[in-house]
């Protein structure tokens, strides 16, 4: 019997929930040519190092670029050369775009919701340029379950982000194709492959709602170690008729 390594087991775990993801929710088609925003941080990382090695799977045939948005305005002490080489070790080209915000122009968004708003711009140019008709997101499946929480919690709206998400307006898909990688895979993963960590100095970041959305998942799972499974399952497990019914 082949005997792996504890490396060779994390990275078989990783790529088969990864590569599960990517069938399960039909991500990945014949011709696509798929942009990545990497940020620079473990899950952008991987992201770049799943989705290079797929494409050098023969079917289905695709292509991939990465690029690295420059808020200009943000004190960023980004590794470019480092982003750079990891691209293109994994086969992957890397573009890097610089942009900026003004965050006395929208008084009525806070300075996080307008950086966020202008990066994801950013995606759109650079896809657009480079003929690209997908976006794919590093955001895992710990992402996908806080959202759930956050939006229940705050919004009172049973919903996510999709592991798809098709922009008619925009003629662009959203993809995530590590929906159901956990971050501790990633964070495992990032370990073992010793990747760089990003330095960012940001004058607005503080503590949110998705650290305390993190913490309150680790509780679930205290309480039932099955606690994300039957969260994400729920989601396509929804029994109207035993809900309040719609109120006009």
């Amino acid at each position: 019997m082949t005997q792996f390594t504890e490396e060779e087991k994390a990275i078989r775990r990783i790529e088969r929930r990864f590569n599960k993801g990517v069938v399960q929710y039909g991500l990945i088609e014949e011709g696509d040519r798929i942009l990545i925003g990497l940020s620079g941080g473990k899950d952008s990382l991987a992201l770049v190092e799943l989705l290079g090695k797929r494409a050098r799977i023969y079917k289905p045939r695709f292509s991939v670029i990465a690029v690295h948005v420059v808020m200009t305005n943000i004190p960023y002490q980004s590794d470019t050369e480092y982003l750079k080489a990891h691209c293109e070790a994994n086969g992957v080209t890397f573009v890097q775009y610089e942009t900026s915000f003004d965050p006395s122009t929208d008084t009525r968004k806070s300075p996080c919701f307008l950086c966020s708003w202008n990066r994801r711009k950013a995606l759109f140019t650079v896809a657009k340029e480079h003929d690209c008709n997908k976006i794919a997101l590093g955001h895992h499946m710990d992402d996908i379950l806080e959202t759930l929480l956050m939006n229940i919690t705050y919004q009172g709206a049973f919903s996510t982000m999709p592991p798809r998400l098709v922009m008619n307006k925009f003629d662009m898909t959203i993809i995530r194709p590590m929906c159901l990688v956990h971050e501790s895979d990633l964070i495992e993963l990032a370990a073992l492959h010793h990747y760089l960590k990003q330095v960012k100095n940001c004058p607005y970041e503080s503590q949110s709602s998705r650290s305390d959305m993190k913490g309150i998942l680790r509780q679930l799972e205290a309480m039932n170690p099955e606690a994300r499974y039957s969260l994400w399952g729920s989601m396509a497990n929804i029994q109207e008729d035993l809900l309040p019914n719609k109120i006009d």
